[in-house]
């Protein structure tokens, strides 16, 4: 049985948003708890300081080499959690992140949190994501 996604979305203004209220899913075989995913450099240092655009686009390869390490892309992507430490200047580049989603054809079921600070004080932005297959 093929993976079935059904959006969730009792209003339509968080579809113009470029997210869905809920997923269902059913028919999934696996689903990919990710760990929040910063602008860390493969060497585990982080990137791009005080530059929330960057910052955004590479926790976002960093989910995105996640996701393809355990055999999934942004495609299956059905939760994603947004974390960042400045919502009004987050929302300034969310375009990044947006079309990233879209590209990839995926509406996931979104929450974005200001929270004070990172594990690590220079970062900005932190994605975490559940996928499933």
């Amino acid at each position: 049985m093929a993976m079935e996604r059904t959006a969730v979305n009792p209003w339509a203004w968080s579809v113009e948003m470029g997210y869905n209220q809920g997923e269902a899913v059913s028919g999934s075989t696996r689903t990919l708890y990710c760990s929040g995913q910063t602008a860390m450099s493969a060497e585990g240092k982080p990137q791009h300081d005080g530059d929330m655009a960057s910052q955004l686009a590479l926790s976002l390869d960093n989910l995105e080499a996640v996701l393809a390490e355990g055999g999934m892309s942004l495609a299956d992507l059905v939760r994603l959690n947004v974390y960042t430490t400045d919502v009004d200047l987050l929302f300034q580049h969310y375009g990044v992140l947006a079309s990233r989603l879209g590209a990839a054809g995926v509406a996931p079921a979104t929450t974005m949190l200001g929270v004070t600070r990172l594990a690590i004080p220079t970062l900005m932005v932190e994605l975490e994501g559940t996928a499933a297959a």
